[in-house]
């Protein structure tokens, strides 16, 4: 029993001391785990087939040191390909030296590692490249290389509507499309099976795999071009006048597709970014909001736009509170259409309070009858909830009614204000806003998006010819009238509004600047909405200096490349009596005019020559004799390529001046060939 005891004992000591390395080995080889491999997130392209969100494939290179490969006849593939490997990892990274990749490429291989960290993030051309390197293009098993791939999300077009198309991040939520769509765009995970080694590193066991499902690209509505253009527009306004935010939606009018969408915000460097989407966040919309006020005054037939309201010098006291039109001006009785035109606040309070004051809610059923107490329901996460109060609201005041009729004590995001005024511009229908056309996998769509009419008609074909008229107005008459263009027609409505600073109030003397409108008016094409919040006590703040001419540059350039066609010249069309034309074979004629479509008269054939001239109105073709045997061609009035084809086929060398077509031969056409085979012919 001592001697067994005795045994047992030298055994535990051999175990712990001398094999206890082997045997740790051996237990971590067989704790096994699998881990998720994240699927190829899908692609956002553009309308017109532009990326606009990708992800790009970056590696992490390990070395597996105990690969047969590089452990055979005492490891001579490592030791021949060490300063070739040295040398090009060197000059690949440039982030080490020759000899410091070299002692740690011999520090890996002495340790065994089975999973030696070589880089990390490198891109796929660094990749490609790598795997061209002495003993790494040998493979896994005899180089030891393993590249474990993982995707990095990039917007090729950076600024370009980088929130609207949203971010996709590992620590935190996604945002913009890349939310919304998510569940399409993310694929599903796949697994592999990892085993442990010595250290506690974990290497993957090959055959193991479940391969992940590659997730499926969105097609949006958005236009590149056109989001470069308001981008720009926007960017300098905002640049020009150190505004605090900003945002301008383009809205294509007969489908409600957003064809681009803006949004910058200020940095405490004073720089501007994607870096919130204000075209959904809701606020005061101020005087863009009495396009609506209008509409519920007209439908009710309370007024017409020829009736006359005091604008009482541009203040009017409505108990203790007083309305103040934007600009200060000596006017008293004028037409409600010239007072919506000059934005008076004055006209739109006194005429909501005197219709409206024993009814309130009748005005707040329109306001709700417009929508604009819902959320658009764009494709987009995270849209402001409006505010339309009514009389039960706990903040309903004496003063609620007037003050909501300039646009005050109401919430609206530029999207809800897009949508109306889209409507009218689209003879009154009123359609959904959206941003993606289709879902696609393997270039072909699974899911469709068309567009949604919300509304057949958001009023009367009556109020709608009014509110026509008047919204042209402001362009020609009113607040809008410095946008005037005297290329095409522009509808449109200003606002300027005092909104409170979080610190200091009203006093603070911040103003947001808003356009909303719609071009060309006779044919409408685009909707566009600006609204730009100012800096505290700013330069320009009214919305016809600020938003405005965001408006304009941005209808300035679709209406010359996307919206102006050029229109068919009327009468009947003519043939220029001057153009040049050549002598030549008929079939070659006959396949110019019955082509073309053009009038001719005369005998064209396959075999016939014709001499060509333009005679009333027509192409007339006389049949051009040709000479057989041994005579010269003649090649007058011919181009180059006919009159070589006669003369060198009846045997004759050509001597070519000038350009154009035949003038002169040297030998007349129908005189005999001599010994003399030499023509001259001269082109102009």
């Amino acid at each position: 029993m001592v001697i067994f005891a005795v045994a047992i004992l030298a055994k535990v000591f051999v175990i712990q001391n001398v094999q206890g390395a082997k045997w740790k080995s051996f237990a971590d080889s067989l704790q096994t785990q699998y881990v998720t491999l994240d699927a190829d997130r899908g692609t956002i392209y553009s309308e017109e087939g532009r990326m606009l969100s990708t992800s790009v494939p970056y590696f992490d290179i390990r070395i597996d040191f105990a690969a047969d490969g590089l452990r055979k006849d005492n490891g001579k593939i490592f030791t021949d390909n060490l300063d070739s490997l040295s040398i090009a990892l060197a000059g690949l990274f440039q982030d080490k030296s020759v000899n410091a990749y070299k002692t740690l490429l011999k520090e890996g291989y002495k340790s065994r590692d089975r999973y030696f960290l070589l880089k990390r993030n490198i891109n796929f051309s660094q990749f490609q490249a790598l795997r061209e390197f002495p003993m790494f293009k040998l493979g896994r098993n005899k180089g030891g290389l393993i590249a474990e791939t993982k995707n990095k999300r990039i917007n090729p077009f950076k600024l370009l509507a980088n929130r609207t198309i949203g971010l996709a991040r590992d620590n935190a939520q996604n945002v913009g499309l890349e939310n919304t769509y998510d569940s399409d765009l993310r694929g599903v995970t796949g697994k592999r099976l990892m085993r442990r080694i010595a250290g506690g590193t974990y290497v993957p066991m090959d055959g193991y795999d479940i391969e992940p499902e590659n997730g499926k690209d969105i097609v949006t509505t958005l236009d590149v071009n056109m989001q470069d253009i308001v981008e720009t527009a926007l960017m300098r306004m905002m640049i020009q006048n150190e505004c605090e935010h900003g945002a301008c939606i383009l809205m294509e009018v007969k489908t409600g597709k957003i064809k681009a969408i803006a949004n910058l915000g200020r940095q405490p460097d004073g720089s501007y970014t994607e870096d919130y989407n204000y075209a959904l966040q809701a606020g005061e919309p101020g005087s863009t909001f009495k396009l609506a006020t209008m509409i519920a005054l007209l439908e009710d037939k309370y007024i017409t736009p020829e009736d006359q309201v005091d604008l009482n010098y541009g203040s009017w006291k409505v108990g203790k509170r007083t309305v103040y039109d934007s600009e200060p001006h000596h006017l008293t009785n004028v037409t409600i259409k010239h007072a919506f035109e000059r934005s008076s606040n004055v006209a739109m309070a006194k005429l909501v309070q005197q219709y409206y004051k024993g009814q309130p809610n009748a005005f707040v059923k329109h306001l709700q009858a417009l929508r604009l107490d819902s959320v658009t329901g764009i494709d987009l996460k995270g849209e402001g909830r409006p505010v339309i109060k009514n009389t039960a609201s706990k903040t309903w005041s004496a003063t609620s009614l007037p003050w909501m009729a300039f646009g005050y004590e109401v919430l609206q995001s530029p999207l809800q204000t897009a949508m109306l005024y889209n409507a009218v511009a689209n003879n009154g229908k009123m359609m959904r806003p959206y941003l993606v056309n289709s879902v696609m996998e393997f270039g072909e769509p699974i899911k469709t998006f068309s567009p949604q009419v919300v509304m057949d008609s958001i009023c009367s074909q009556h109020t709608l010819k009014q509110i026509k008229s008047m919204l042209e107005g402001v362009m020609i008459s009113g607040t809008g009238r410095a946008l005037f263009s005297p290329y095409y027609k522009i509808a449109g409505k200003t606002g300027t509004a005092l909104v409170a600073d979080q610190h200091r109030g009203y006093a603070a003397k911040i103003y947001q600047s808003s356009f909303a409108g719609y071009f060309p008016a006779d044919d409408p094409q685009y909707t566009c909405v600006v609204v730009i919040k100012n800096k505290s006590h700013a330069a320009k703040i009214y919305g016809a200096t600020v938003a405005g001419p965001v408006f304009r540059e941005v209808s300035d350039k679709l209406f010359a490349i996307a919206v102006d066609k050029h229109k068919p010249m009327e009468g009947t069309a003519q043939i220029d009596t001057l153009l040049a034309v050549k002598s030549g074979k008929g079939s070659d004629w006959r396949s110019i005019v019955n082509t073309l479509q053009l009038p001719w008269k005369g005998t064209l054939t396959n075999n016939n020559w014709v001499d060509a001239s333009i005679n009333e109105q027509k192409f007339a073709f006389q049949p051009l004799v040709q000479p057989g045997g041994t005579t010269v061609p003649n090649v007058k009035g011919m181009g180059l390529k006919d009159a070589l084809y006669l003369l060198e086929n009846a045997g004759l060398r050509v001597v070519i001046k000038g350009a154009g077509k035949v003038v002169t031969q040297s030998l007349p056409g129908g005189t005999a060939i001599g010994n003399d085979k030499t023509i001259v012919i001269e082109l102009s």
